[in-house]
């Protein structure tokens, strides 16, 4: 019995894939299970009120037993585990779920028999009490599917069939649970008697360290006898070490004074070579005292390492010395190789054993973790890299050899012509001299490559961020981007081999050159600005002289201002292009800008000219002032040439942030200026004329015509001495302008005709003036642009209006003249009207309302000319009874 219960308790375990227990009962000759579901299946159940497919199928067979042969009212009390019977009666089992009585029945044989529960097992329901419930979810879910299932009478016909898949279901679980018991139960017992065994083997362990702790204090007394004879052994081997160093440590201080005197004699190797002694010397004495001082990895102590230190301090002040006359050498080794190069190999020479001694040093004592000798005091030296050090200090010092005391204003040009000749002066020495006293891995060429790369860098940002005028930005931009590598510097034949091995970048960089061309553009810009005021302020005296404006080899009037502008702008661009396009177009635009100042600033000078002259125009400083004007419009033109070919020469504009300069623009408006100025001289000589046209002296005599004819053909004369194409500009102006004032004269109603011989009389008169004016401006036509309307063409169809015989004829005259001229109005038509004195009322309202219905539009390319005609208002008092009025 108690050996049954010990079986059971040790049974009691936990079951694969998450069962809670499994608990053997072994009763007589049966084996009686309680499965109790899987706790994840628990916790569903009591978060869902009900349980998953698994707890279903497990569950599946008692379930239809309970549905087929239990009452409704039975389902409602509390479920007992199920349980199985297997007895030798074969593999029949019966669920617990028929009835309660079932599972009473055996629970009462098992108290009635006591061999069957341990007694200190607890019932399953106080162990597990949420079992109980889970049992009952899934009897519950189990109903639910069967009233689903057999919801109808004839449903439970395949009854048999549900029970049959379901007991062979169960059976097949049984099966399972069975074996995976007993491979459990089969390795719960094997584990057990591995932890038997070790414990054994442990409690062995356990006494044999004992017996050894035992002994060891039983030692510990002879051990300590020991430790005199240690201090004796040690104070030995310093005895024999100092003892065997006593011949080295007598001669250090000798030995020191001799290497001393070598090192000053510039006996570089025989130094060396003592140096190298007492080094070694020093690095034996410790490595004695370090091995006397214990065991490997212990370390010396202060006292001793003093104690050294001051005994050999001559050594690292020979090295110190030995180290400044190398780099001395160095330093100077591009003098030393025109006279004698010895020192400069000695030095290379002496470099190379300390590299070969520090890599020999680091590779045997510093490689290994642990080594237990350390460095010699000192070491690793890195004499090499101080070599290539030193000799960049070196460069750095031959350009501060060069003089800058003349690098400002013109000078600069020559400290960096100074500072090309001497960098390529030292290429050549250490190309053919100095490289050939290296190892061929020093690649000494290429070395002072990079150093005088590296300093001229330096110097040139230095330089750039002074205060330069354009003359010294020119000289710098000039010599990096194209002498320095030019086939006279880096460029050179010999030095293509070394330049690619090196990396070398620009001098300066591209932001650092984008600034100095702007500062360039800058410097120049303010030039050129006062210079071309100063040009302007030469212009102004100019107009003021008392003759006439130069000419050139055509024989059109000039002065010296287009030439300085023009002059001034093109040099600027040419010296520009030698940098670079992108700073010629720079150059350029700028150039443009100020230009338009220029002319903006020129067309207001002309604008105070004109009216200093309409103030006084009778004063003899002012005889030539007509010539001066066209002389101004000549030199538009000259500058108009220039600019086309600036701007032509010039395709970028992106680059300036504000609005491109407009230049054309600003010279279009100051000859169109000019030339107004020059139809006002031209109206101002004819003023005095044009009252004494279309009156009654003028009718008999002709007078002022000829008068006017020659005033006129003086100033075309003076035309004919500006560039085309203003000089027909000018001449076609001065048609205009004959032809308005001709026609206002005779807008004025200063000659009405009184009979038919009068109307004649003018007619005639002004075909005549027509004639001469005609005979004047005879080239005009053949020598320039035909206008679309000749104001000349106007006398004669005046002249034939006013010759009309038949006054009832007009209507058809004035609309042939409406079509020529669509800008005449109603009050010249009125006006010529009233010239004839024939015109009745009745004839004068059919051609006012003719001209009225008519009004046909400006065509395109037109130029008014009666717009420009103003009609004088009447002087009658009152309004004439006429047909339009009526």
């Amino acid at each position: 019995m108690h050996s049954q219960a010990q079986q059971r308790g040790r049974l009691s375990s936990q079951s694969p894939d998450g069962l809670e227990a499994v608990v053997l009962v072994c009763a007589g000759s049966s084996l009686r299970f309680t499965w109790h579901a899987p706790r994840c299946v628990l916790k569903r159940a009591g978060k869902s009120g009900g349980v998953n497919s698994t707890a279903l199928q497990q569950s599946s067979s008692s379930v239809i037993e309970a549905a087929a042969g239990l009452p409704a009212a039975q389902d409602q009390r509390p479920c007992p585990p199920y349980t199985f019977r297997t007895g030798p009666q074969g593999n029949r089992d019966s669920w617990g779920g028929r009835g309660a009585e079932n599972s009473t029945s055996m629970s009462a044989g098992d108290q009635k028999n006591g061999r069957d529960k341990p007694e200190g097992s607890l019932p399953v329901a106080e162990i597990w009490p949420e079992v109980e419930r889970a049992e009952c979810l899934a009897r519950g879910a189990a109903l639910k599917w069967a009233s689903g299932v057999f919801c109808r009478p004839e449903h439970l016909e395949r009854l048999s069939q549900y029970r049959k898949r379901e007991s062979q279901r169960t059976a097949s679980i049984h099966t399972r649970l069975k074996s995976m018991v007993q491979s459990y139960l089969e390795g719960v017992g094997w584990g057990l008697e591995q932890l038997r065994e070790a414990r054994v083997e442990l409690k062995e362990v356990s006494q044999a360290l004992k017996r050894a702790g035992l002994e060891s204090d039983g030692n510990t007394a002879g051990v300590k006898s020991l430790e005199r004879m240690r201090e004796v052994s040690v104070s030995h081997r310093q005895l024999l070490a100092a003892v065997s160093n006593l011949p080295r440590l007598y001669s250090v201080h000798s030995m020191v004074m001799e290497t001393e005197r070598l090192v000053e004699s510039r006996r570089l190797l025989e130094a060396h070579a003592r140096l190298m002694d007492l080094e070694r010397w020093q690095d034996d004495i410790l490595w004695q005292l370090y091995g006397a001082a214990g065991t490997a990895g212990s370390a010396l102590s202060s006292e001793e390492q003093e104690l050294v230190g001051r005994y050999f301090s001559g050594v690292g002040q020979l090295v110190d010395a030995l180290g400044k006359e190398l780099w001395a050498v160095v330093s100077s080794a591009l003098a030393l190789a025109r006279q004698n190069p010895t020192p400069f190999v000695s030095a290379v020479r002496i470099v190379e054993r300390e590299e070969a001694l520090d890599r020999a040093l680091l590779e045997e004592r510093g490689g290994a973790k642990g080594h237990s000798r350390p460095l010699p005091p000192g070491r690793p030296r890195c004499w090499r890299a101080s070599f290539f050090q030193v000799l960049e200090e070196a460069v750095s010092a031959r350009f501060r050899s060069v003089s800058y005391l003349h690098t400002r204003g013109p000078g600069l040009a020559g400290h960096l012509s100074a500072l090309q000749h001497g960098i390529m002066a030292d290429l050549a020495t250490v190309r053919h001299l100095l490289e050939h006293c290296v190892p061929s891995h020093y690649e000494l060429t290429a070395a002072y490559l990079r150093a005088s790369h590296d300093c001229l860098h330096a110097h040139l940002t230095q330089v750039s961020s002074w205060d330069l005028e354009s003359g010294e930005i020119f000289a710098v931009l000039n010599w990096v981007l194209h002498t320095y590598n030019s086939p006279d510097m880096m460029g050179h034949p010999e030095l293509e081999a070394e330049m690619e091995k090196v990396e070398l970048g620009p001098l300066i960089s591209t932001e650092g050159l984008e600034q100095l061309q702007n500062k360039y553009v800058q410097s120049v810009r303010k030039s050129v600005s006062e210079w071309m005021h100063k040009a302007l302020q030469v212009e102004l005296q100019d107009w003021q002289r008392d003759q006439e404006p130069d000419t050139d080899h055509e024989g059109f009037y000039h002065t010296s201002l287009p030439t300085i502008i023009t002059q001034m702008l093109e040099e600027n661009a040419r010296v520009a292009l030698m940098i670079g396009k992108s700073l010629r177009d720079q150059t350029i635009q700028m150039g443009l800008y100020e230009m338009e100042n220029l002319l903006n600033r020129f067309r207001e000078a002309l604008v105070e000219f004109g009216k200093e002259h309409r103030r006084d125009p009778s004063k003899d400083k002012n005889k030539f002032y007509l010539h001066y004007l066209l002389a101004s419009i000549s030199n538009c033109i000259i500058l108009k040439k220039s600019t086309v070919s600036l701007q032509q020469s010039s395709r970028s504009t992106g680059q300036f942030s504000r609005t491109p300069p407009n230049p054309l623009a600003a010279l279009d408006r100051a000859v169109r200026r000019a030339c107004r100025l020059v139809m006002d001289q031209l109206l101002l000589a004819l003023q005095p004329l044009l009252p004494g046209l279309m009156t009654r002296t003028w009718l008999a005599q002709g007078d002022p015509t000829p008068k006017l004819c020659s005033i006129l053909e003086l100033h075309l004369e003076l035309y004919g001495r500006v560039r085309p194409p203003c000089r027909e500009r000018l001449q076609e102006e001065a048609q205009w302008l004959l032809v308005v004032e001709y026609v206002r004269a005779l807008m004025q109603k200063k000659l009405v005709c009184r009979s038919a011989e009068e109307r004649r009389q003018l007619a005639q008169q002004m075909v005549q003036d027509d004639q001469h004016f005609r005979d004047i401006l005879h080239g005009l036509d053949g020598e320039g642009s035909v206008p679309e309307v000749n104001p000349l063409a106007l006398l004669p169809v005046l002249a034939d209006f006013i010759r009309l015989k038949d006054p009832n004829m007009l209507t058809l005259e004035v609309s042939g003249l409406a079509a020529k001229y669509p800008d005449i109005s109603e009050e010249h038509v009125s006006v010529l009207l009233d010239v004839r004195g024939d015109v009745s009322r009745d004839v004068r309202g059919a051609v006012l309302d003719l001209l009225e219905q008519s009004a046909p539009p400006l065509p395109a390319g037109y130029r008014p000319i009666f717009t420009d005609i103003l009609v004088p208002p009447s002087i009658m008092a009152f309004c004439l009874p006429t047909a339009k009025c009526a």
